[in-house]
Formats: structure tokens, C-alpha cells, sequence
């Protein structure tokens, strides 16, 4: 064989060669954004939490709110009032067109579980849970049955809790309100005697005396019902008195104030 036939031969090996790559270049798959693997939900959730970025993850399932989110919001626990103050603007959702601004109920139900855990920690009978309003007082009493927290229902007499010449001066470890601004009174004695406050604030409320808030709609007969039931009930399970899967042997209806007809009628 010539040289010159030597040449061309390699030079179709050669094009053979190309043409193979050429073939196999076609063949690859083109990963596309959309197409790469994308990270699990738990590590995305994990993620955030590190970056302290966990509100601006996805709403969880149902499944993993102390309540189904149907029941909260039929309940009313994100309506806000017409007014916020800069304290609560952390808490608000959005503003509905009739002005109403609107709770995150995810966000109250965070805050359920962390004073859950915090007032698991003190003895029963040194938790005071204090309500000027109507509304609350029936759902506090049932929480303090439930839970062995001391009752402070009704008009706060001054001195009830400052005053060690008062005959029937209590001397409770942390306080429950559910209206810093009806409750106030309560807020200041405890602030002044150091005694730290976990209380239900609306859109409306101020942080002034307060040490942990609960955001809720705490002017509704339903309302406050639900947060009591709910804060009740993670108490006794951060206790271990009651199995993780349970509920309370009392019903939300039974927390839930009852209004006789005449004043439904006004």
C-alpha cells in the first residue's frame, strides 16, 4: 500500500473517529434547571431554621398545627381589630379590605408550644391566670381546673399580688393574662414584684409589662376558648400527664363562655 493510500485511510479512520463523538454528543441528556434534583422538604426546612429564616418556609400540613388550620380560623383566633400597634406588626398577616388586620396562625401556634414549655417547668399551683373580661373568665377557669393554676377572675384587686399587708395576697411564680390593656393592673403588679407574664395580645395590644406573647384574637367568645383548650392541653402533654396523641377529657364548648340569650339578643 502507497503512502498516499496509507493517508487517506487514516483519514477516513479519522472521520469515523468524529463522527462516533458527534454521535454520542447528541445522545447526552441536557439537564435542565427545572430538571436537577432538588432538595427534600426537610432538608429545606432544616435549612431555614438555621438561617433563622423558618417563616418564610412553606405553611406545614395541617397535621402539624396543634389544631387543624379549619378549626382555628372558623374560631376566629387571627381576627385583629381595625388598629396595630409597631409592638404587633411582627404578628399580622395582612389587612382585609374592611380593614381588619389578620394574625398568622401558624405564628400563634408556635407561640402556644413555647409557653406550653415554659409553663410546664413551674409547679402547678404557681401559675396564676388572670381576666378582667368576660369572655376569658369562664375559658381561665376551666384552664386552672385542668392544670392546678390559681384563678384570678374578675375585678384585679389592687394590692393582690404587691401588697404583703394584703390578707389574701397571692405570691404566684409567672402570670397568665388575656388582655394586657383590661388586665393591666395585673401586668403592673407583676412587673413591680418581678414575677415574669405571658399574655394573649391582639393587633391593638402594647408589649409594656409583658415578657411573652401569645398573638390571638383575645376579645372572642370562641376565641379564647380554643387558645385556653389548646394551651391546657400542651401543658399536660410538656408535663407528661398526658399522652402526646390525646386530647383533653374536656371539649373546647366547655371552655367556651356561655352568653344567656338576652345578651345575645343586645
Amino acid at each position: 500500500m502507497s503512502d498516499d493510500e496509507k493517508i487517506e485511510e487514516s483519514k477516513e479512520e479519522v472521520e469515523e473517529e468524529e463522527a462516533k463523538i458527534d454521535e454520542s454528543k447528541d445522545d447526552e441528556v441536557t439537564v435542565k434547571p427545572e430538571d436537577e434534583p432538588q432538595p427534600s422538604e426537610e432538608v429545606e426546612a432544616e435549612a431555614a431554621e438555621i438561617s433563622g429564616e423558618t417563616e418564610d418556609v412553606a405553611i406545614p400540613p395541617e397535621e402539624q398545627l396543634l389544631l387543624p388550620r379549619d378549626t382555628l380560623l372558623s374560631a376566629g383566633i387571627h381576627i385583629g381589630t381595625r388598629m396595630k400597634t409597631l409592638d404587633m406588626e411582627q404578628f399580622i398577616y395582612r389587612v382585609r379590605p374592611d380593614g381588619l388586620f389578620v394574625l398568622d396562625v401558624k405564628k400563634t401556634d408556635d407561640r402556644i408550644r413555647v409557653a406550653a414549655k415554659f409553663l410546664a417547668r413551674y409547679e402547678p399551683a404557681k401559675i396564676a391566670a388572670s381576666s378582667t373580661r368576660m369572655y376569658a373568665q369562664e375559658p381561665v377557669k376551666k384552664f386552672c381546673d385542668i392544670t392546678g393554676a390559681t384563678p384570678v377572675i374578675g375585678r384585679f384587686i389592687p394590692g393582690l399580688l404587691s401588697n404583703p399587708l394584703y390578707p389574701n395576697r397571692i405570691e404566684p411564680e409567672v402570670l397568665i393574662v388575656s388582655d394586657p390593656r383590661a388586665d393591666a393592673q395585673a401586668v403592673k403588679e407583676a412587673s413591680s414584684v418581678g414575677i415574669p407574664v405571658v399574655a394573649l395580645c391582639s393587633t391593638d395590644n402594647e408589649f409594656a409589662g409583658v415578657d411573652f406573647v401569645i398573638p390571638t384574637n383575645n376579645k372572642g367568645r370562641r376565641a379564647l376558648a380554643v387558645i385556653y383548650w389548646l394551651l391546657a392541653r400542651q401543658i399536660l402533654r410538656e408535663r407528661g400527664e398526658l399522652p402526646p396523641d390525646k386530647d383533653l377529657p374536656s371539649t373546647i364548648d366547655d371552655f367556651e363562655a356561655q352568653v344567656a340569650r338576652e345578651e345575645e339578643e343586645i
